[in-house]
């Protein structure tokens, strides 16, 4: 009777083992069914770069769509380059200089020059720490209105249309009724100052050592007050003589016969004694040599008629004068076919 009951309660005991593996089975296999498939290997998500993910997409029904992109945000910021309109202030630091100013804006040295005659008072070479400029948004010319002025006057002076001036936004014309205050200031966008110089701004060997400087005139002046020969003519001495020897006295000023930039300050060991060399970047040198005095240097700009140094007897001389040439394009020219 004892060995009965044993048996009776391991059946019971096994009957709910089973049972409870087959309600685990059953359960497995329900949740089973309510969760989306695992996706195939090829579509777990992988890096692609910066923006997105590569993923699985399920429908509602749980059918999978296929492989989508997944975008992430990116937090570069791109800021599109805009034309600036507005005049800015800049003061002047050490070191700085005009056409170094120029290049950081992006603007002519001429553009910048005309703008701030006033501060810059007839020398590009004048800027001192401190000194404050108008920065121009454009190549032109920042015009002040005057009494009397109309845009078809202002446009004609410096050489474009009316409609140049009326439709730059940086002016704020109102179309309807254009009207500029005197004393008021306006761009002109490509014009340009007959009065005032332009600038060397073509690339050649002294505008990279430079920087750049005056652009010379299509004339020359003579480089002394007396304009007569003290000495040798162009030609002479067998050929040789490549100037013309000009009276002066001891002393007396020597002036630059164009405008353009100084190449050469100093004693020469080709017999010139103290000479000076100034570089009129159109393919036009001019020589001042047995100079007493100089006083410009290497890199200068110089306008026609500026005091560059003082007439002497240095070097292989027999007398004060002044030799003067010409050169284009490194051929010595005759002067006296472009003095007046």
């Amino acid at each position: 009777m004892k060995k009965n009951s044993e048996t009776s309660r391991l059946f019971t005991l096994a009957s709910w083992a089973v049972t409870g593996i087959v309600v685990l089975a059953l359960l497995g296999l329900a949740v089973q069914k309510f969760l989306p498939p695992a996706p195939p290997a090829s579509l777990v998500a992988t890096p692609t770069g910066a923006t997105g993910l590569i993923q699985p997409v399920t429908t509602s029904s749980g059918v999978d769509s296929g492989p989508a992109i997944i975008r992430r945000a990116d937090l570069k910021t791109i800021v599109p380059t805009r034309q600036p309109y507005a005049v800015v202030d800049y003061t002047v630091g050490r070191g700085d200089s005009l056409f170094g100013i120029a290049a950081e804006f992006k603007i002519k040295p001429e553009t910048l020059y005309w703008a701030n005659y006033a501060v810059f008072g007839g020398s590009p070479d004048s800027l001192v720490p401190g000194d404050v400029l108008h920065i121009p948004p454009v190549d032109g010319v920042y015009y002040k209105w005057q009494e009397g002025d109309t845009f078809e006057s202002v446009a004609d002076e410096f050489g474009i249309a009316p409609e140049t001036i009326l439709d730059w936004p940086g002016n704020n014309i109102d179309l309807t009724d254009p009207q500029i205050p005197v004393g008021g200031y306006v761009m002109v966008p490509d014009g340009k100052k007959t009065d005032q110089p332009l600038f060397i701004t073509t690339v050649t060997r002294f505008t990279q050592a430079c920087g750049g400087g005056y652009i010379g005139r299509s004339f020359f002046t003579w480089p002394t007050a007396i304009h007569t020969l003290s000495g040798y003519d162009f030609g002479d001495n067998g050929g040789s003589h490549k100037g013309i020897d000009i009276t002066a006295t001891e002393g007396s000023p020597i002036y630059a016969a164009n405008n353009g930039v100084v190449t050469m300050a100093g004693w020469s060991q080709y017999g010139y004694g103290n000479v000076i060399q100034i570089d009129h970047g159109d393919g036009f040198v001019t020589l001042y040599a047995h100079l007493s005095a100089f006083f410009v240097k290497v890199c200068d700009g110089v306008l026609a008629h500026a005091t560059i140094g003082a007439a002497g007897n240095t070097g292989n001389s027999s007398g004060t004068h002044l030799h003067f040439e010409i050169r284009y394009n490194g051929a010595a020219q005759n002067p006296w076919f472009y003095l007046p």
